[in-house]
């Protein structure tokens, strides 16, 4: 799998269908009927995985975290709360499930924002919202989760 990468304004439908961008479908490969899990973000948004970064997902879920701890068992139950397999059909459109869409505040305008191997999925305003909340300094931020370079 490559690298995602993009920002892209999609309208979903009254169904709730979200089509795909084409510039997106190519980095994620060809072929019909691509298959994705969706589940809840970490912030108000939800993510959005293709097949195989999903099953690498939980294969390193179940490899690092224990079930007889009580934090570990919630972050399970959370990760996991409405993950709903999705294929996308002829017209290159996934159904996202309407718990996952109220939960994420979804309307007709939407942003889906890929990265490393996922993508987000957004309210456009709640995107925009989250947007403007960027540091003063972006330097500050990536020398703070970077560490300082100054060592050199």
């Amino acid at each position: 799998m490559n690298q995602l990468k993009g920002e892209y304004e999609c309208k979903m439908d009254a169904k709730g269908r979200v089509r795909l961008p084409t510039g997106l479908i190519k980095q994620i490969g060809s072929g019909e009927n691509l298959i994705f899990t969706v589940n809840r973000g970490f912030e108000n948004n939800l993510m959005l995985y293709p097949k195989d970064v999903w099953e690498a997902k939980t294969k390193e879920i179940n490899q690092r975290l224990n079930n007889y701890n009580k934090k570990h068992r919630a972050f399970i139950r959370y990760f996991y709360r409405g993950a709903s397999e999705l294929v996308m059909d002829a017209a290159d459109r996934v159904l996202l499930p309407k718990g996952l869409i109220e939960h994420a505040g979804l309307s007709k305008e939407v942003i889906l924002f890929a990265y490393q191997e996922q993508i987000e999925i957004w309210s456009k305003d709640q995107y925009l919202a989250e947007l403007s909340n960027e540091p003063d300094d972006f330097s500050d931020l990536a020398d703070e989760v970077f560490g300082g370079g100054d060592d050199i």
